[in-house]
């Protein structure tokens, strides 16, 4: 909080030598590129804030939307349901034979 107190206690003359103290770090030709972006980071915050504010104000007017999609699995035209395939077949593993142990050499 001190900090923002002390943003507000800037005057003219204080605000003009910063100015030419970023003028002189950033240079001429760096300062509208500078000033681009930091006008994209601004929007994109308040774009960001006001998405979640929205978010906050309409969480207990509405309920979720499900769509019919997210719903249930798609079904694959002509294939077979459940109930039409057969079982598998069941497997039976016979024994195999067991490898002697090696002998030491």
């Amino acid at each position: 909080m001190s900090f923002l107190a002390l943003l507000s206690n800037f005057g003219g003359p204080d605000l003009i030598i910063i100015l030419l103290i970023v003028l002189v770090l950033f240079g001429a030709k760096k300062l509208p590129e500078l000033a681009k972006g930091m006008g994209q980071a601004v929007k994109e915050f308040q774009k960001a804030k006001d998405e979640f504010s929205d978010e906050l104000h309409n969480a207990g007017n509405t309920q979720p939307e499900v769509r019919k999609s997210e719903a249930s699995v798609a079904r694959i035209p002509d294939a077979p349901t459940a109930q039409e395939v057969p079982p598998a077949p069941r497997v039976v593993e016979t024994p195999t034979e067991e490898i002697p142990p090696s002998r030491a050499v």
